[in-house]
């Protein structure tokens, strides 16, 4: 490694002036005080750095940081909600605003049970009825890629994986007592061996998949009935 003929010239001048011990005391303090805890910092230019602010985006957006309401502009026009509009091209997630109670999470096997005898009084999906026949369009495309593989392209239960004989006990859904609610509702939560797909399908791809099984299997058209049946909400 080479060193320049400066930095001797410069420290032998530091030494004569005895201003060299001053200065690595100094040197000591400063890297001192840069090993602080960072939850404890002594100087914080960019707080949400050290403590981030995680936000519910159906609830009011506070300042955490003084006692007044956040005044963002994008958060005011939404009523203080941090939920802001879908960019522009990019692809929305729940567009139909379908709100689910408990949607997808763990219930007890008494709330369950009575959750699905509930979803089977449920005889139409919530899903506006002018996009009804792309709604099956997108619901058979959806229940290929996601169902076939246990359930079958027929819906007869010998799918792919059954077949295989990797997994057995998937049920014909001619020989089942079901409407549109209660498949809904079994995508939302699972059932039996088959677990919940809440986490891969949104509640609105929930309802096309189970308008396609209706349709197509139990030749029941699942008509919808209006965006404003809220009684399809299990």
């Amino acid at each position: 490694m080479m060193i320049s003929k400066t930095y001797f010239v410069t420290q032998k001048i530091i030494l004569m002036k005895g201003t060299f011990v001053p200065g690595a005391f100094l040197g000591f303090l400063l890297l001192l005080g840069s090993c602080k805890p960072k939850e404890n910092p002594p100087l914080v230019y960019f707080p949400d750095m050290y403590y981030p602010v995680a936000y519910d985006p159906l609830m009011k957006a506070q300042d955490p940081y003084s006692k007044h309401d956040n005044d963002i502009p994008a958060f005011v026009k939404n009523e203080g909600a941090t939920a802001l509009v879908p960019v522009a091209g990019t692809v929305p997630q729940n567009s139909e605003a379908l709100v689910e109670e408990n949607g997808g999470v763990s219930l007890s096997a008494d709330d369950y049970n009575a959750g699905y005898e509930n979803s089977k009084k449920i005889t139409v999906s919530p899903l506006n009825p002018v996009n009804e026949d792309k709604d099956l369009k997108k619901g058979k495309i959806l229940y290929e890629k996601t169902c076939a593989a246990c359930h079958g392209k027929a819906g007869d239960g010998q799918g792919s994986i059954v077949q295989s004989g990797s997994y057995l006990g998937v049920p014909n859904y001619a020989d089942r007592e079901i409407t549109v609610g209660s498949v809904h509702y079994v995508l939302t939560y699972g059932r039996n061996m088959m677990g919940s797909y809440a986490g891969q399908l949104t509640p609105g791809d929930r309802w096309r998949v189970a308008m396609y099984v209706m349709n197509e299997f139990k030749k029941t058209p699942a008509v919808a009935a209006g965006a404003d049946n809220s009684s399809a909400n299990p």
